[in-house]
């Protein structure tokens, strides 16, 4: 299975960055194990640094890695000894910047990762602190790092956190902060591009898009992103290819273009289709996405009964209390409304609200209140009253 030395090892030893690359591209032990054709256990050992893949294993680790076979290397190479923490790795390399080593950076990428997994559930007020910590901290130790390849994890580090910190200030202004997000998303591009990190690179372009496209609302200069965040991203990540284009769709629908739109979800689900469990950008991925914008793409080109539908299969998908179940639930109250069925618009309206009371999604309550806008014909009823009353106390501080 996986045996050989390497030289003497500390009892307890770890290879945290190996253990890392593994999560970072979206791989549970047992998938590894499954692709390699080897027993979970054998992943196990050597991620505890008790055995070395055989040499035949190695090109095919690599492989699944998506690393090349001398930076796999380096990365069995390093073992962390089970007396130093991974925060205290990081801690002594922030006293010590000169020193910052792979298994820090991977730390603080890790700490990141972690904020960005917990942004659809949790409100971006409560994220906000410790991400500007984490990218503090990696620019701060980008600084000191001398070249090579800590030189350009540090460089995607500080891609990852400014990406998440453009979305983050973005929220927490209540999409009102333009100006501070494109500024974010725009180190991220620049960093992403230094560490030759073409899916963190698509990433923050694609996440600048979203300013043009529910901010600004200038369509056609989303199209422009989500099609350059496309082609950086075609060749490394489906996923984010994909997604790119469902935000093309979305732009060339507010721009009334028919065909286009349909052409970009197309090619949307192409990508979908084409996935594999090594996509770097596989933790982006969700189920729902196809539909919720496919919803999104039909109402903006008036077409209510199709994005009822296509909406009503991304609610089925979609988990409860994400900040994107608000944003289904506010388009389903707004299509609703131009089918000319009240009640359940107001239902819809009223489900909506609840996740925004726990989530604060900034798109939702963006939606919220474009349906309550169109609900003013109707403002004596009760039901409707009510509504207005629970966005009223959304807005009290």
């Amino acid at each position: 299975m996986g045996g050989g030395g390497n030289g003497r090892r500390v009892p307890g030893s770890r290879r945290y960055r190996l253990a890392q690359r593994r999560k970072a591209i979206g791989l549970s032990q047992e998938r590894l194990a499954e692709v390699l054709g080897v027993d979970r256990s054998t992943v196990v050992r050597w991620e505890r640094a008790e055995t070395d893949p055989q040499p035949w294993h190695r090109p095919h680790l690599a492989t699944a890695l998506n690393v090349s076979v001398e930076e796999l290397s380096d990365l069995l190479a390093d073992t962390c000894p089970p007396s130093v923490t991974l925060d205290g790795r990081l801690d002594y390399a922030l006293r010590q910047p000169g020193r910052v080593d792979l298994v820090a950076v991977a730390h603080l990428r890790e700490r990141v990762r972690h904020l960005d997994e917990r942004y659809d559930q949790t409100p971006s007020t409560l994220l906000l602190a410790e991400a500007a910590q984490l990218h503090g901290q990696a620019v701060f130790l980008r600084q000191y790092a001398g070249a090579g390849s800590v030189q350009r994890e540090l460089a995607s580090a500080i891609a990852e956190a400014a990406t998440l910190m453009g979305q983050l200030v973005w929220d927490a202004t209540q999409r009102h902060d333009h100006a501070a997000s494109a500024a974010y998303f725009d180190q991220a591009i620049k960093a992403a591009r230094e560490a030759r990190d073409t899916a963190a690179e698509a990433n923050a372009i694609l996440r600048k898009s979203y300013l043009a496209l529910y901010g600004t609302r200038q369509p056609t200069a989303a199209v422009a992103l989500t099609t350059q965040a496309a082609a950086v991203s075609r060749r490394d990540s489906r996923v984010l290819a994909g997604l790119a284009q469902l935000h093309r769709a979305e732009a060339h629908a507010m721009l009334g273009q028919v065909r286009e739109c349909a052409e970009a979800l197309g090619a949307a689900e192409n990508h979908f289709t084409a996935v594999s469990p090594q996509d770097p950008a596989s933790a982006l991925y969700c189920p729902s996405h196809h539909a919720r914008l496919a919803g999104s793409c039909w109402l903006s080109l008036n077409k209510p009964t199709e994005a009822i539908k296509a909406l009503e299969e991304a609610h089925q998908l979609v988990a409860a209390r994400r900040k994107s179940t608000a944003v289904i639930l506010g388009n389903l109250a707004l299509a609703n409304i131009r089918h000319g069925d009240l009640d359940t618009a107001v239902s819809h309206l009223h489900l909506s609200i609840d996740v925004i009371e726990r989530t604060r999604a900034g798109g939702g309550l963006t939606l919220a209140f474009a349906a309550a806008r169109q609900l003013r014909p109707w403002s004596d009823q009760p039901s409707v009253q009510d509504v207005n009353d629970r966005l009223l106390t959304l807005m009290t501080p």
